[in-house]
């Protein structure tokens, strides 16, 4: 292995397929590779990734290996199950610092355990509402407190024994297109982007008391064009890393993942490695999906930075540095995770489970007429677009109304066709009320087809109940706009395990809600 290809392998964070690693992956492990990322397919349950990382940690020990674990909808160590803890919505909806602490640390001794290093979170995007890729996954819609939340939950990450990488720089929580399928643009002065986006990373990159570092330990920039920053891809843009390392941030600067059809055509990400680095960033992202050959998508990225090399483009030195920042952070997890002491991986999913469960239960809230149900209902899922960071479209509130009433009917996805038909078949008020129905929503916006087939579906059904898995208070917004006004409605802040069964736990009349107003 030649020095320059050695090089090369020390920005890549590549990911692959299945929970044992490839032969291709270990060798690059052994020779000089910066980390790998792992996704829902490599991390089945907490004892296969904690095997697989052992595994990973033997071929080359100061390999740094990540995931994106951020509750509530994007779960990779519970994707099969959904996560035990609530998302950034539920912790912003409760507003309890000291609770959104312990939920990160419970969270961050989970991934100890399970011999993770870095963290891909947390969310620091400040939500507007309709954005198709944010949404539940901030902590809200108001800079301050998503700063205060962000950190404080970045913090008991750190107590857990595990690293954090703050996201997605400088600010995907204002875009209407989602980067997985083309590049969005944010339309904002560099006035609104101080005043917005970049508080929650500001306050991210300061230090704490006496020798706490920063909240943040890396950055991950966004696909986002920023025309106030500049004319590329934020995760391109030397101006981007540039304003980071101006605001303060010291550690290494990771792309989202350059597969994605923002900056690439989703199979060759060369030229966008070699802008990548050429931007200031210091790992590659480099994504994965099963049945796609991984090994062709790490190799594409290597060989176009090594021809960059020989090229000029980029050089060695440049690509030392941001090995250097790399290792000095390994060496700090590394640290961190002795003095964590993690427990066994099974002690901490139970103990995640009950801070979970804590903040589910505080984060519901009822709006409109009550959604108490008087028996097994029939449930209708209104949502219509697949969710790219989840990867996919959660059923955990249809399991958990079956879980509670195992004579529901759960209705399959409908086409407007199909939904005419549920209509004419399903009993009402006026045939005795025999069941009741449910209705699962995530962004039923006036004038979009998810809120004209709940507006059919009211016509029909005045009685129905929602549960609305999306952002909180813009989802009461739209469901008041409905033409027959706001429904009995349960607002979860996700459509996670933990959310969905606070929610089923209220339509069961077993919960009584908050008094908490929803956040606005």
């Amino acid at each position: 292995m030649n020095d320059v290809r050695r090089a090369v392998h020390g920005v890549l964070l590549p990911g692959f397929t299945g929970t044992t690693p490839p032969a291709w992956l270990l060798d690059a492990a052994r020779d000089g590779l910066a980390g790998v990322v792992l996704f829902a397919h490599n991390t089945p349950d907490p004892a296969t990734t904690a095997a697989l990382t052992a595994r990973l940690h033997d071929a080359a020990p100061d390999l740094l290996v990540a995931t994106d674990e951020e509750g509530g909808d994007v779960s990779r160590l519970e994707a099969a199950t959904g996560s035990s803890l609530p998302g950034a919505a539920a912790l912003g909806a409760v507003d309890d610092v000291r609770l959104t602490g312990a939920a990160g640390e419970a969270l961050g001794r989970l991934l100890a355990a399970a011999g993770v290093d870095l963290d891909l979170a947390p969310v620091l995007d400040v939500d507007t509402p309709g954005n198709p890729v944010i949404g539940v996954r901030a902590f809200g819609t108001d800079p301050e407190a998503v700063a205060r939340h962000g950190v404080a939950f970045a913090r008991g990450l750190q107590r857990g024994g595990v690293g954090t990488c703050a996201k997605h720089f400088p600010g995907h929580g204002s875009t209407t297109v989602d980067s997985h399928l083309a590049l969005p643009v944010v339309e904002a002065d560099a006035r609104t982007l101080r005043g917005r986006d970049l508080v929650p990373f500001a306050a991210a990159f300061a230090g704490g008391p006496g020798d706490e570092g920063p909240a943040a330990d890396a950055l991950m920039t966004a696909h986002v064009v920023v025309p106030a920053l500049g004319p590329a891809p934020a995760s391109l843009d030397p101006a981007v890393a540039a304003l980071a390392r101006e605001l303060g941030h010291a550690g290494p600067i990771v792309t989202d993942a350059l597969d994605m059809r923002a900056v690439s055509d989703g199979a060759d990400v060369g030229e966008a490695a070699v802008r990548a680095v050429e931007g200031g960033a210091d790992l590659l992202c480099l994504g994965t999906t099963t049945g796609r050959d991984d090994e062709a998508l790490f190799r594409s990225a290597a060989d176009a930075l090594v021809a960059a090399v020989d090229a000029g483009r980029v050089s060695l030195d440049r690509l030392a540095a941001s090995r250097r920042r790399t290792d000095a952070l390994v060496g700090r997890l590394r640290a961190r995770r002795v003095a964590a002491a993690p427990a066994p991986a099974e002690e901490a999913l139970t103990a995640l489970a009950a801070v979970g469960a804590e903040v589910a239960r505080r984060a519901v809230r009822v709006v409109g007429p009550s959604p108490a149900l008087a028996g097994a209902p029939d449930v209708v899922d209104l949502r219509l677009r697949l969710d790219h960071a989840a990867g996919r479209t959660a059923q955990h509130v249809q399991r958990a109304v079956a879980a509670r009433w195992p004579d529901a009917v759960v209705h399959p996805a409908l086409d407007d066709a199909g939904l005419g038909a549920l209509l004419r078949g399903l009993p009402g008020p006026a045939d005795g009320g025999e069941r009741p129905l449910v209705v699962v929503t995530r962004e039923p916006v006036p004038g979009g087809d998810e809120h004209e087939r709940l507006a059919r579906l009211q016509r029909a059904r005045p009685d129905l109940v929602v549960v609305h898995t999306g952002a909180p208070a813009a989802g009461e917004r739209w469901l008041a706009a409905l033409p027959g006004g706001l429904p009995a409605t349960v607002l979860a802040c996700g459509t996670g395990r933990a959310n969905a069964e606070a929610a089923v736990a209220l339509l069961a009349g077993e919960l009584a809600p908050e008094p908490t107003e929803v956040a606005r």
